[in-house]
């Protein structure tokens, strides 16, 4: 996957700019707010519907316009060794959107996000592993939204009957024939949707490991474990849901389920992520990261577009020697941003394209 051509229109500080990027690696550099982070941010918001810094009414839309435009070109590989070209783009106001994929109209976000696959890399990445349970639950269900065509249909099913049930316990008297119908619904789309998950994380867990022992030796053997939200190696979720009425219509909600779902990483070194430094989380997310785009290559036959926000601060400068070599080694398409140039970035290293972001102006220097 390629992205031959980027355009964005009130996005931040960014009035208009049209970027062509390589189909290596594509480095942004410029001073502090200079809009950089803007460009990975619109690519993101095709890919997930949502900025990396948050919902698009926060901020994402430029001040004193009525809404965003985005839009992207680019090239994917279809069975044999065609390639063919596909467009999508989003007006977003923040409130309102409306969006359009190979000159069709789409009426969910869903369906412009599932076609164009991006993996970021970011300042809050590091949430992946010492955050709570929810960025990791988006981490495969994002994973399973890319390379299985039956997960998002058991996700939307599963989603509407906990919101449902959600909805009747908050009533503190629901009716138990409703609640019944609806626990049996949450149980037929939950067991499959933790399956999907489980096998999910297992494929990814050699992208890890491998990342790992590459980037960050010093944790030792690693390994990673699901867990699915309910005791699923003691009973079905239909009986967790039972043994848990009482308590789910005292809370008003629904405590047992794929919704509380999480998985960890196990260090053979580290007695448990509570003890990992801000900057070995930040590792070890990269490690996830860059793991599930490996995974997806494998799965998808084609990687997915990896955008790596300020490595430079993120890491050390030997951590973003041994990225870039991986990453140069897999041929993905790479965008970086920096203040500068690094020493270590130059055209042998397979830097292809350079942009100078000035005040949300935006400029190739590479011809």
């Amino acid at each position: 996957m390629r992205v031959e051509r980027l355009e964005l229109r009130n996005v931040r500080a960014v009035l208009s700019a049209e970027l062509r990027p390589a189909q290596g690696f594509n480095l942004l550099i410029g001073g502090n707010g200079a809009g950089k982070t803007t460009v990975l941010e619109a690519l993101h918001l095709m890919a997930y519907g949502r900025s990396f810094r948050g919902r698009v009414r926060d901020g994402l839309v430029r001040t004193g316009t009525e809404a965003l435009e985005v839009f992207v070109e680019w090239s994917e590989r279809e069975q044999g060794p065609s390639a063919r070209t596909r467009r999508a783009g989003v007006r977003h106001s923040g409130q309102e959107w409306s969006g359009r994929l190979d000159g069709q109209a789409v009426a969910q976000l869903g369906d412009l996000c599932a076609a164009l696959a991006v993996v970021t890399f970011e300042p809050g990445s590091h949430a992946l592993v010492s955050g709570g349970g929810e960025p990791r639950r988006r981490f495969l269900d994002w994973g399973l939204f890319h390379v299985e065509p039956a997960f998002t249909a058991v996700w939307r099913r599963y989603a509407r009957a906990l919101r449902q049930r959600n909805a009747l316990l908050k009533s503190r008297a629901p009716a138990l024939g409703q609640l019944e119908a609806w626990d049996r619904e949450l149980a037929a789309s939950g067991e499959p949707l933790s399956d999907f998950r489980q096998s999910y994380l297992e494929r990814v867990e050699p992208a890890f490991s491998a990342l790992a022992e590459r980037l960050t030796p010093m944790f030792g053997a690693t390994a990673l474990s699901y867990q699915p939200g309910w005791r699923r190696d003691e009973l079905p979720l239909a009986d967790a849901l039972l043994l848990a009425r009482d308590r789910d219509i005292s809370t008003g909600h629904t405590s047992v389920g794929p919704h509380r779902a999480d998985w960890r990483i196990e260090f053979a070194n580290v007695a448990s992520r509570a003890h990992l430094s801000r900057g070995q989380a930040k590792l070890a997310a990269l490690c996830a990261l860059l793991g599930q785009a490996a995974c997806h290559a494998e799965l998808a036959g084609e990687w997915p577009v990896v955008a790596l926000d300020d490595l430079a601060s993120e890491l050390d400068q030997e951590h973003q020697a041994r990225v870039l070599e991986w990453l140069a080694a897999a041929h993905p398409q790479v965008f970086i941003t920096g203040t500068d140039a690094p020493r270590w970035f130059s055209r042998s290293a397979g830097v292809e394209k350079t942009f100078c972001v000035t005040r949300g102006d935006i400029r190739a220097l590479d011809a």
